[in-house]
């Protein structure tokens, strides 16, 4: 049996952790003479007071057994309680947000979404702004842990491949899962440190150098102004976020293999190359593009193709430029690269390269097949065979994958919203994007407009999409309650 107590002694626990990080941004504007720091203080008042319930009434005295069944379904609980604490903030603040559009930005931040509801950002304080970043940068932690430590286990969509890579003797980078987890955690806050650093170098204030490196590596995209990158109008910016981008859209694994001297291991990476690949051969289509069809400078070309094609494919969602403007093949273009999303091991979302490279190999293989009908071929993945068990959670995951996304769809355009909205909201959301297509939701719009129902329906799938799908979904079946 799944033991709820000590479940929910947990969830305590990071409520209480909640709570005590809102007094960061509660100093903030109480520093800068805002009155948004009593804002912070109820919320955090109120996150408290429940984290501290749930610690008092669960504590039993003796040790609790948490498994990896307790892990599935803390995870899904603690994003969604989460979700509702961490937008108190924006409920008690100036912004006065209602509990649907506090719900929706925070469930928006703490899955790296950044789709946001919040109009004028330039004109809110800097608590609010710091908050928004903190929630991405929070979101991303737990995305790290929750890829290293549960959903390995779970044999998402092929996720155990990479506790394989994390795992196997010949060539693990360290013994122990534990350590495993922690050195890539070390690996994510160095690249934030170095991010911040580097934009503060580049010309961003501190606080902006700080608020926007922390939706960057998390691959969040939130940022202070409603122009995003576009407000700063500086291409050294737009070239060093880009880049950035594309070291959060990489393994953080990777880095720590790096710092052991593990070489061989990040030269063979195969979704790496393909991740590159992608990306080189998106941003060349549309720099062409603009080149040819809208007589852009070559140079400005490639800078904007390269930094919104590196946004999208990393779900990002920073925007340095309205591609709705572009024309009809840039956003084809930019809608496929909305389902690839990232590497495996990143904090990216989507349905992530790995998964269309094992596809890739089993359409291969079943035309190898028919050619060789006699033939014993064996799947290989980074030099190793392929289980049937990873082949078929990849198959499924992604069978699921679209059939949320057209159910999602279906709902969202029930609501009353056009087809290019409901489409490209859906899959935003399903792939923790951030923006989507059209005059609502595109790069120069805002999620503020958009009916309460599906504002709802768009945080479920951002959580959904975030949890990839089978960690929620466990929770439904039997065997997981009864052991």
């Amino acid at each position: 049996m799944v033991q709820v107590r000590a479940v929910l002694f947990i969830l305590g626990l990071i409520l209480a952790a909640f709570a005590a990080m809102m007094a960061i941004p509660l100093l903030f504007d109480l520093d800068h003479g805002h009155r948004d720091w009593a804002a912070f203080a109820k919320a955090g008042a109120i996150t408290a007071f429940a984290g501290g319930l749930l610690i008092a009434g669960c504590w039993s005295g003796r040790r609790m057994r948490f498994t990896q069944r307790e892990g599935f379904l803390l995870t899904a609980v603690a994003w969604f309680a989460a979700s509702f604490f961490g937008g108190l903030p924006f409920v008690f603040s100036d912004l006065r947000l209602s509990l649907t559009d506090s719900f929706f930005e925070t469930a928006s931040g703490l899955t790296t979404t950044g789709s946001t509801v919040i109009e004028n950002l330039g004109q809110r304080s800097k608590g609010i702004l710091l908050w928004r970043a903190m929630l991405q940068g929070i979101g991303g932690m737990g995305i790290v842990v929750m890829a290293v430590a549960l959903l390995p286990f779970l044999r998402v969509g092929g996720m155990q491949l990479f506790r394989s890579e994390s795992s196997e003797k010949s060539d693990k980078p360290l013994p122990r899962a534990g350590q495993i987890a922690a050195a890539t955690m070390l690996a994510y806050f160095a690249l934030l440190l170095i991010c911040s650093a580097t934009y503060w170098a580049v010309g961003m204030s501190l606080f902006d150098a700080v608020t926007h490196a922390m939706p960057t590596v998390s691959t969040g995209g939130f940022a202070n102004y409603d122009e995003s990158f576009a407000w700063f109008k500086s291409p050294a910016l737009e070239i060093t976020a880009t880049v950035f981008m594309t070291l959060s859209g990489l393994p953080l694994l990777i880095y720590v293999r790096m710092a052991l001297g593990h070489w061989p291991d990040v030269r063979r990476d195969s979704q790496v190359f393909w991740f590159l690949a992608v990306i080189a051969a998106a941003t060349l289509a549309i720099a062409t593009w603009l080149a040819l069809a809208k007589d852009t400078p070559v140079g400005d070309a490639l800078r904007l193709a390269a930094f919104n094609v590196v946004s999208v494919v990393t779900t990002t969602g920073f925007a340095s430029a309205d591609y709705n403007q572009w024309g009809g093949f840039p956003g084809i273009v930019l809608i496929m690269l909305m389902y690839i999303g990232g590497c495996t091991g990143s904090t990216s979302g989507a349905i992530k390269v790995m998964r269309f490279e094992i596809l890739g190999r089993l359409g291969a293989e079943a035309v190898r097949k028919l050619v060789h009908p006699r033939g014993v071929f064996r799947m290989r993945y980074q030099g190793k065979p392929i289980g049937d068990d990873v082949i078929a959670s990849v198959t499924i995951f992604c069978f699921v994958y679209f059939i949320s996304f057209a159910a999602l769809t279906a709902a969202v355009a029930a609501t009353g919203l056009d087809f290019v909205t409901s489409l490209t909201g859906a899959a935003q959301a399903i792939g923790n994007i951030g923006p989507g297509l059209g005059e609502i939701i595109g790069p120069a719009g805002n999620f503020k407009p958009l009916p309460d129902t599906a504002k709802w329906l768009l945080a479920l799938g951002m959580i959904l999409g975030r949890l990839e799908f089978m960690a929620v979904l466990v929770l439904f079946t039997r065997r997981f309650w009864r052991g």
